[in-house]
């Protein structure tokens, strides 16, 4: 299979356009023929060797944990799929080595969800990390209907992914972005916010009628975050996916790392893409051959949504 993989930790000279072995297929796996693969700011921090220190890694190690594709193979143990099948999937497996970068993946059956009728596979590969993330943060801090939620970057593949399904809960959400980005807010619904605006919290406070937020969504650390914290209310919930936030008094702080569950894709994503509900965002395709360019693209900063690579 073709596959897009590193033999050395580094930056984009290091990827390589290789030939390998599909990788193996467990009792309880699912080979996936992969159609197209999303980018990841974790794909270049795991290019760059960012993450050798936290999975076990064996080169060559192929990028990328998103995918969407046609189901080829089983294992004998599997029951919720079949070949033939389209799925999607988060694939981050729990060593670095068989990435989605590739002609096939193979994961455990419950990392991936049937494919939504109405996406693209560029769109599907482009909606479990993130989508998973936003998801999964937002149980974390309980956010409920007529709630005010902060996200710091909003535009962005987490970000406008946050947006969406915040207000599906029926929360009230303003997320920072530049100026250029802040049409794109407005139609997904989010009160637009410039980050670099330093008068952030008497805006906050104009919109909301002097209410503090009763949640955050923190994905970028640093100055966000903080802002975060400057525009919630005494008892406000924040979670991070950036780092483990520092305890505040006053506030309830989470730490949130994405995990696969083909469950939460499933049952509580797809069926809101199906409704019309959510949908990524994707700027621009690229084949698999120039995921390189592409990853230049991420790099470079300011995407909106997501960068896909149409595999096959």
């Amino acid at each position: 299979m073709r596959a897009i993989a590193v033999n050395e930790w580094g930056g984009r000279d290091k990827l390589e356009l290789l030939e390998l072995e599909p990788p193996p297929v467990a009792p309880d796996g699912v080979l996936l023929r992969i159609k197209a693969a999303a980018l990841n700011p974790v794909d270049y921090k795991v290019r760059e060797g960012k993450l050798a220190d936290k999975f076990p890694h064996h080169f060559p190690v192929i990028m990328g944990w998103d995918a969407a594709g046609i189901v080829e193979a089983v294992g004998p143990a599997v029951t919720w799929f079949k070949p033939g099948d389209k799925a999607y999937g988060y694939c981050r497996r729990h060593e670095l080595e068989y990435g989605t970068y590739a002609d096939y993946v193979t994961v455990p059956e419950g990392y991936l969800a049937h494919m939504p009728d109405g996406l693209s596979f560029e769109e599907a590969a482009a909606l479990p990390l993130v989508g998973l993330t936003a998801h999964q943060g937002l149980e974390i801090l309980g956010l409920r209907g007529g709630e005010y939620l902060f996200v710091s970057g909003g535009a962005g593949g987490v970000g406008h992914m946050v947006v969406q399904l915040a207000l599906a809960r029926g929360a009230r959400v303003a997320a920072t972005a530049s100026p250029a980005n802040h049409d794109f807010l407005r139609e997904l619904g989010a009160e637009p916010f410039d980050y670099a605006n330093g008068d952030l919290r008497e805006r906050w406070r104009e919109y909301t009628g002097g209410a503090g937020a009763d949640a955050a969504f923190d994905i970028f650390g640093g100055d966000g975050l903080e802002q975060a914290f400057s525009v919630m209310r005494k008892g406000g919930r924040l979670v991070s996916i950036a780092a483990p936030p520092p305890k505040r008094e006053c506030f309830e702080v989470q730490y949130e790392f994405v995990r696969p569950s083909g469950y939460d894709l499933g049952e509580h994503i797809t069926p809101l893409v199906d409704e019309g509900t959510v949908r990524p965002h994707l700027q621009q395709t690229f084949p698999l051959e120039q995921a390189a360019q592409a990853m230049e693209v991420l790099e470079g900063g300011h995407v909106r949504g997501k960068l896909a690579l149409t595999v096959n």
